[in-house]
């Protein structure tokens, strides 16, 4: 009977407790330290808060509705078998990346948890210092049933390759009426997975799902709400640039977790996605420290934090297809593609996202996403596409690049349509609801006083 991997099941465990890491407290402290004073704890509050809602609502039904599949659903979202984690047992085992290994079904929805945990926490910076708490929570509950579990099933949901090899086994060696059944059976498995995995398209850990998933829901935030009040014509500076290095150095840290957990085993490739989450990040945080010395004449603490995250950001549906130095080529594109869109299109185009939420995960979002459909090549050092169903029970290791750009291209299209649309819709309903933004007197007293009753500092 097959049992689950002990040293793979705690590495993913692990990368659990990292990718939280990230959350609270890494992107709580990185998002507190760059609004003003006056909303410090309401800033903390909804990134914290987003995360114990998500938390109860994966377990209730987020997971089923992301990871399993459903004919009358199937290719755009699950169902509801496994709500309340029904039938999960500490036996249960879901399958990772390589024939016969496995891992604890457990540990595996913790982990993507963890994901959707993060996914509509990063939207909080596009809308942060103008939006009530309790609208918020709904959104929120909103959108991670309508978009994130949608999304992250259309990308990640597969029936594994066990299971595609032993049906595509099957259809090879079967005869008569036998045959038409075993072809059935692998058409319904490949029916049933994510419509972006039929299409092809590849992402590590989350360029679709999480960065596009959430940077295009946060311009949606930000054009629905519109600007803070004083946007414009009053000083908005960060008010603790110390707290957000701290928090963008515990997101660094906490990323390993991201980027190398997503491939679910302890293995060269897990080992890969580290390396380039090293060197990604480091070349885009260098690379707009340099951009911006050239453009202003300094270099900027706020600069170097941010250029780190775009970097992190690009790197992340790379991670464990492209090779280390097409990792540090991504990392230079991100940091210069992402010094523009913060400054010079936020600019043009005049919309207040607070935190750089579309410009920093939207546009690094696809800007991976795209770059991953190159650098998977294995002539620029990539690790080449997996199939396997080509020769069962073996991993073909394949590539064409106007087959996987265009499946790239589409997943892409996909996300920002379906999150844009869909976010808009649910932005304007909860307005309609309760309502998205305080009384502007409140807005202008801040936050935490008027949400929340307490004030970060008292001097």
């Amino acid at each position: 009977m097959a049992a689950a991997d002990k040293g793979d099941a705690a590495f993913l465990m692990i990368s659990t407790v990292l990718v939280l890491l990230m959350t609270v407290p890494g992107l709580a402290l990185f998002y507190c330290g760059l609004v003003r004073t006056k909303n410090v704890l309401a800033t903390l509050m909804q990134v914290y808060a987003t995360v114990c809602l998500v938390c109860v609502l994966w377990m209730l039904y987020g997971y089923s509705l992301a990871f399993t599949d459903d004919p009358r659903s199937a290719p755009f979202v699950g169902g509801l078998s496994k709500a309340f984690l029904s039938g999960i047992t500490v036996d249960s085992l879901a399958a990772t990346f390589s024939h016969g290994v496995h891992v604890p079904e457990y540990a595996y929805v913790w982990f993507q948890m963890t994901f959707a945990a993060i996914t509509p926490a990063l939207i909080v910076g596009a809308f942060a210092e103008r939006m009530r708490f309790s609208a918020m929570l709904l959104f929120m509950a909103l959108w991670l049933t309508i978009v994130y579990c949608p999304i992250a099933h259309m990308v990640w949901y597969w029936p594994g390759p066990d299971a595609l090899s032993d049906a595509a086994r099957a259809a090879a060696t079967a005869v008569g009426e036998a045959k038409v059944a075993a072809d059935a059976h692998l058409r319904g498995l490949l029916a049933n997975s994510g419509l972006a995995f039929q299409w092809g398209a590849i992402d590590f850990a989350g360029g679709t799902v999480v960065h596009t998933n959430a940077g295009i829901a946060g311009l949606a935030a930000a054009l629905m709400l519109g600007p803070r009040s004083g946007y414009g014509r009053e000083p908005m500076p960060p008010h603790s640039l110390t707290l957000s290095m701290v928090g963008a150095a515990l997101l660094w840290v906490g990323w390993f977790g991201f980027n190398c957990g997503s491939n679910l085993e302890a293995n060269g490739v897990a080992a890969l996605a580290m390396g380039n989450t090293f060197g990604a990040t480091a070349a885009s945080a260098l690379t707009w420290v340099f951009v911006e010395w050239a453009i202003k004449g300094k270099p900027t603490t706020l600069g170097l934090i941010t250029g780190m995250v775009i970097g992190l950001v690009a790197v992340t549906p790379a991670a464990g297809f492209a090779g280390p130095i097409g990792a540090i080529a991504l990392g230079i594109a991100s940091g210069i593609v992402g010094y523009g869109a913060c400054t010079w299109m936020k600019s043009r185009l005049g919309y207040d996202d607070s935190l750089d939420v579309f410009g920093v995960h939207c546009i690094g979002g696809i800007l991976g996403a795209l770059a991953t459909g190159i650098l998977v090549d294995p002539r620029f050092g990539g690790t080449g596409v997996a199939d396997y169903i080509a020769q069962p029970g073996q991993i073909t290791i394949g590539y064409d690049m106007a087959t996987q750009m265009a499946a790239q291209v589409k997943a892409v299209t996909l996300t920002l349509a379906w999150s844009g649309v869909l976010s808009v819709v649910l932005f304007k309903f909860v307005d309609l609801v309760i309502g998205l933004r305080p009384p502007k007197d409140k807005e202008r007293a801040g936050l935490d006083i008027t949400d929340h009753g307490e004030r970060g500092y008292h001097f």
